[in-house]
């Protein structure tokens, strides 16, 4: 008999792009894609952030640059795939909520909302997909729990995280003969810088504690090792699907 062998999660030779990748959960990401052996460009529009991200990163002796980027501008996107060399992993990690009761939306919310979180994302992936034809790849979009659930005063940032759940399904059934597989993470509230002022407020913390089941919020390293599996022949297998680390709040 002869015994199976677990897939590598390995990245060695393999290059990624994570978007929004020069802090937070996407830094996250990019670390532990480059901890596996890939070459990671890390794109985000602060020259001086990614530059400092990616400088840390090389002090750790890991294999990282920085590309200047907002994803926003659809032909400066295009522009800047072609310039890469092939990429095997897109990390897509930008995003941008605006909080308010759905009667407060404005037009201007919602545009500037819809514009990241589902324009950008759509045409990021569509460029990354292209440059992929003919050799395969994983396409990994930072969704959100609630992409799966409604929220008190997220209607915008809902709506648009549930346009990501569909586009993935839509895209990992037209991509899957090529070989490129598309699926988010949906994580839960992630302690980060962006997010401190959450949970220093005694209310949504009370809030966000009801919610999770497990008795701890989310840290960035819960995110990481989700991301090494979906970029890695670990997951093979797995496209047009939602990894949802969420310490249990889609539970119920």
């Amino acid at each position: 008999m002869s015994l199976p062998r677990t897939p590598s999660f390995r990245l060695d030779g393999k290059r990624a792009l994570v978007a929004g990748g020069s802090r937070g959960i996407g830094l996250g990401c990019a670390v532990a894609l480059a901890e596996a052996g890939a070459h990671v460009v890390i794109a985000a529009r602060g020259a001086a952030q990614v530059q400092a991200s990616v400088d840390e990163m090389a002090q750790e002796g890991l294999s990282a640059e920085a590309l200047v980027l907002d994803i926003t501008n659809v032909a400066a996107v295009q522009d800047a795939i072609a310039a890469l060399a092939p990429i095997d992993i897109l990390v897509n990690s930008a995003g941008l909520a605006r909080h308010s009761p759905a009667l407060d939306t404005t037009p201007d919310d919602f545009d500037t909302v819809a514009a990241i979180n589902i324009k950008a994302a759509y045409f990021l992936a569509q460029a990354v997909a292209r440059q992929m034809l003919g050799r395969g790849g994983s396409i990994i979009q930072i969704s959100s729990q609630m992409a799966h659930v409604g929220g008190i005063d997220r209607a915008v940032y809902c709506g648009t995280k549930h346009a990501v759940e569909g586009m993935t399904k839509a895209m990992a059934i037209e991509w899957g003969p090529e070989q490129i597989r598309v699926n988010t993470i949906c994580p839960t509230f992630i302690l980060t810088d962006l997010t401190k002022p959450t949970f220093d407020d005694p209310e949504k913390r009370a809030w966000i504690a009801s919610k999770i089941k497990l008795p701890r919020v989310g840290q960035v390293e819960d995110i990481m090792g989700a991301c090494l599996f979906l970029a890695s022949d670990a997951s093979a297998l797995v496209t047009g699907t939602s990894l949802l680390v969420d310490g249990g709040w889609t539970a119920g």
